[in-house]
């Protein structure tokens, strides 16, 4: 039997313009997914168990193990997902699954929490068919790649892909994290469909907002004021909303929130940052959202 484990990830920075070489500040969570493989009588298929926080299943499908047909699933989108992910890892190792066997899956976090259900699988099978995680994410279903690189990271990373890809471990741990929240904003938000939304922006806009964006994720690295820490994210949030034509998350849903919210990731789902007091889980919870983490409690 093996296993493989992979963190979960949030963006602190960047957002889209991780897409055209921006810096972001990538943050790997303490909690993520395991993947374990062992092998069975059944050599000729692969059964495939998905399990969630609370350890119930919510996926199963048997594959064929030669082509990863689908013999049966209880989730058909989800079946051609992982074949898509389970075919490409094949192409970069022939060698990868010369026999079937069992594959079992369990996610530490809510499924539609955001924090990287699709990239910590890409990662586990990436490893156990011992080809390279970026290469795969490429070869399916693109991005920047900073959630594969938080994947495997073991502290925060100042995160750039250009040419080559930069994963500088840097030292993010604020002062005044105490009074630093992750908030769900109770609904999942279409990654690959906001990606696209942003793709169509003019290349020129695009650009000059990335010089902008790197230059505030090395000043928020090393930042020990949470006023300054606050005018950062007031800046990235106007800076990403007037390219996005989008009302920034604190303006439109929590305008009389005493500190700052930052979106992160796609913007309008998932979670935000809520840079406040010791009094912000009591404010988001009286509006609804329950979900309130201490930064301390999410990030690795």
């Amino acid at each position: 039997m093996k296993t493989f484990y992979s963190h979960g990830k949030l963006l602190l920075t960047g957002e889209y313009t991780l897409l055209d070489g921006a810096l972001g500040i990538a943050l790997p969570c303490k909690k993520g997914q395991y993947l374990t493989s062992k092998p069975n009588e059944k050599k000729e298929v692969l059964d495939w168990k998905s399990l969630d926080v609370d350890k119930n299943i919510w996926f199963e499908a048997t594959f064929q193990r030669d082509d990863f047909s689908i013999v049966k699933t209880s989730q058909h989108e989800v079946s051609t997902y992982l074949q898509k992910i389970l075919l490409a890892a094949k192409n970069l190792n022939t060698q990868f699954l010369e026999e079937g066997g069992e594959v079992t899956t369990y996610l530490e976090f809510e499924r539609d929490w955001g924090l990287g259900s699709s990239s910590t699988l890409i990662n586990n099978i990436a490893h156990w068919a011992n080809v390279n995680p970026f290469q795969l994410l490429e070869n399916t279903y693109g991005g920047s790649g900073y959630d594969i690189a938080c994947a495997s990271a073991k502290n925060p990373i100042l995160y750039q892909k250009k040419e080559k890809i930069r994963m500088d471990t840097i030292s993010f741990d604020p002062l005044f994290k105490d009074h630093l929240f992750f908030i769900h904003l109770n609904k999942k938000q279409d990654t690959l469909q906001e990606i696209g939304k942003y793709a169509k922006k003019k290349e020129s806009m695009r650009t000059s907002l990335v010089d902008k964006i790197s230059a505030i994720s090395k000043e928020m690295i090393g930042c020990t004021s949470q006023e300054k820490f606050n005018q950062h994210i007031d800046l990235h949030e106007n800076l990403m909303g007037k390219i996005l034509q989008r009302t920034p998350i604190k303006e439109e849903k929590f305008a009389d929130y005493e500190g700052s919210i930052k979106s992160l990731g796609a913007w309008g789902g998932d979670f935000v940052l809520a840079s406040g007091s010791i009094s912000t889980p009591a404010y988001f919870k009286e509006r609804g959202y329950t979900t309130v983490i201490k930064y301390s409690d999410m990030v690795l």
